[in-house]
């Protein structure tokens, strides 16, 4: 049988070959007919192996090191198949195996590969070292690797270098100079970005979408909106990059609205902008808009893109319409992924249901799929807000026990979380300091939050020392000391904090609340002007506080206003929290008997807690207050909550 012939055969056995058992054949074919010596073919059975076989690259590699006299062919195709894996550190390893060896060169293909490796695991230091070696060999200013150089330096935040390997080439194509502006903005120089955009005498789809991406992640949404509109051609990259970039930025309205134009263009939403749209719902509690993106994803099918589906779920989760999400999880075919069930055991404990997120744990883990790190995070949260605390003891030591997952810094903090939320104080304390890990502030955070609920200072006060060595100018930390001090009376204490704030410039985290009404959202921050919608919303709230008064008997909680002032102006303090004015303004807009859907940033104060559920009662209304924390749905004077947050 001649070469040829054989060449056509082995061409055809490895491209129809999807899996390991049938190479590790293919392999035994080509020892038996003693064609294996030939480094053609061995070098075509390494490539397959690096490239297109999953978990095949141990193999790839034995074969290289089995074969008498390996060229430079076999070692990129191991050397690539490793940068394209999830350990790029072994396309190091490889590619000083083949410098080792000392028979054979690295060519342009074997530079380019292993910089790709180092970008991958972020190692300057790696970087350095293969540059000098590319220098070396004379390849440093060769197209394919520079341009994987400057991609390396991007990566590594490195703009100058980036910029200095630009600047050697000789003649940079389009790619090199797309990879020069990409560099820029990943090393948060924007400024050179748009200096090097400029210049630019051609440019593709890829220069202008770079353009997009950057401005989008750099929070510079006014340019990201000049370069759209100067764009001679949008693709669905471009308009999913401004639905995602303004979602992310938190200017949903701007993302529901290149949504829109996306559709009024007669382009084709891609997933990436069907799953951006979505989260921007499930961000802002955009339910009704979300409802009718609903409708145009089963018209058109998009529904049975998985991705899609287990956002739909994530939307109504977080918009407060728990039953919807459930609808859309089990109308999903019946082999569901851990993200799938994750979203919706994340979404019941949400809501505060932590019987029934145990029970979807339990059906989960029954029908096949083995739980993750992130589920057991949600199942935690959920026992935690359920004040399920036998529950949360038994699935935290299963972690281990069964599934031999070691609980990570987010499972240590859930679990402080469900002692602390139920008053549990010196027994969270006492868990922090036997943890086999060291506590972050976020831990000690989350300790102190249950101290300023529960008004325990003298915890709270060994809790913000361990927190002063970690995170000592934090505002929020400083905020629920004085809230702990106030709840007590201790004034003196209150003001020497709010001083230290003064003193240090350390601002208080602005609150804001957004609530849906027409389909749009509208945003009320804590202490802004009156003006516009503001004017309206303080109106209609001094209505609302003077029936609430007068037929419920309502009197304002100041327990934690920060100052020790008199209590008229107190009332005033409180009066002005943004989840009100929302509550307000939807109540002067919205028609009798729609619901209220708010999303706050921060944590409901026990005040807005109890105005919220007195209003559910005078104007029998439903309001649903999705906070920092969790859900609280206020119904006939109660919350569901149960008034345990």
């Amino acid at each position: 049988m001649s070469i040829a012939i054989h060449s056509h055969h082995c061409h055809t056995l490895l491209t129809s070959c999807k899996n390991l058992r049938g190479l590790i054949q293919i392999h035994a074919s080509f020892i038996k007919s003693g064609v294996d010596t030939n480094s053609y073919f061995t070098g075509k059975l390494i490539l397959q192996c690096a490239i297109s076989i999953p978990d095949a690259l141990p193999y790839a590699r034995r074969l290289l090191l089995c074969f008498p006299h390996p060229d430079a062919f076999m070692f990129n195709a191991l050397i690539r198949g490793y940068s394209e894996s999830h350990e790029p550190h072994n396309s190091v390893a490889a590619f000083v195996e083949m410098m080792r060896k000392g028979l054979v060169f690295p060519d342009s293909f074997s530079f380019a590969f292993v910089v790709k490796a180092a970008a991958s695991f972020q190692s300057l230091r790696t970087g350095f070292q293969m540059h000098c070696q590319a220098l070396k060999h004379g390849l440093d200013s060769h197209l394919f690797v520079a341009t994987t150089l400057i991609s390396l330096y991007g990566e590594c935040r490195c703009v100058e270098f980036a910029r200095k390997v630009f600047n050697e080439m000789r003649q940079p194509n389009l790619v090199a100079w797309n990879a020069v502006v990409t560099a820029c903005f990943r090393g948060n120089d924007v400024a050179a970005a748009k200096e090097i955009f400029d210049k630019m005498l051609v440019r593709d789809h890829m220069s202008w979408n770079v353009m997009l991406a950057g401005y989008t992640k750099a929070g510079e949404l006014e340019s990201a909106k000049r370069v759209f509109s100067e764009m001679p051609l949008k693709d669905d990259v471009s308009w999913s990059t401004m639905i995602v970039g303004f979602a992310h930025n938190g200017s949903f309205n701007e993302a529901f609205s290149y949504f829109k134009e996306l559709r009024r263009a007669e382009m084709r939403p891609n997933e990436v902008s069907l799953t951006g749209v979505l989260s921007a719902c499930s961000q802002s509690g955009a339910f009704e808009f979300g409802k009718t993106l609903h409708g145009f994803l089963e018209k058109t099918g998009y529904c049975w893109i998985i991705s899609v589906r287990n956002a739909l779920i994530d939307m109504y989760s977080r918009c407060g319409n728990v039953a919807m999400a459930k609808l859309v999880f089990e109308g999903m075919p019946e082999k569901r992924s851990i993200v799938s069930w994750t979203s919706m055991i994340a979404g019941l404990a949400m809501h505060g249901h932590g019987e029934e997120a145990i029970r979807f744990f339990n059906e989960m883990t029954q029908s096949g799929v083995r739980p993750d790190g992130i589920a057991f995070i949600s199942l935690l949260y959920a026992c935690s807000h359920g004040g399920l605390i036998k529950e949360g003891e038994y699935y935290f030591s299963k972690m281990k026990r069964v599934y031999h997952i070691e609980p990570e810094i987010e499972h240590y903090g859930c679990m402080v979380d469900l002692y602390g939320r139920s008053g549990k104080l010196k027994k969270a304390y006492n868990f922090i300091c036997q943890m086999p890990i060291s506590p972050t502030a976020i831990v000690w955070r989350t300790l102190l939050g249950a101290c300023s609920s529960h008004g325990n200072t003298e915890l709270a006060e060994q809790v913000k020392q361990r927190l002063n060595e970690l995170d000592p100018n934090n505002s929020g930390d400083l905020v629920l000391l004085s809230n702990v001090y106030a709840t007590v009376g201790k004034w003196k204490d209150v003001a020497s904090i709010r001083k230290s704030m003064i003193v240090h410039k350390i601002k208080k985290i602005t609150g804001w609340s957004m609530v849906e009404v027409g389909k749009a959202m509208y945003k009320f921050t804590a202490g802004e002007k009156k003006k516009g919608i503001n004017v309206e919303a303080h109106e209609k709230l001094k209505e609302v506080i003077l029936r609430l008064k007068d037929e419920s008997g309502y009197a304002p909680e100041v327990a934690n206003a920060l100052y020790d002032i008199e209590e008229e102006e107190k009332e005033d303090q409180v009066s002005k929290h943004s989840e009100k004015l929302a509550l307000a303004f939807a109540l002067a807009r919205l028609s009798k008997g729609a619901n209220i859907r708010i999303v706050k940033n921060l944590r409901i104060c026990r005040d807005c807690h109890a105005v919220m559920k007195l209003t559910s009662r005078v104007y029998g209304v439903e309001i649903l207050v999705r906070d920092r924390n969790r859900f609280h749905s206020f119904k006939d004077g109660s919350c569901s909550c149960r008034d345990y947050w």
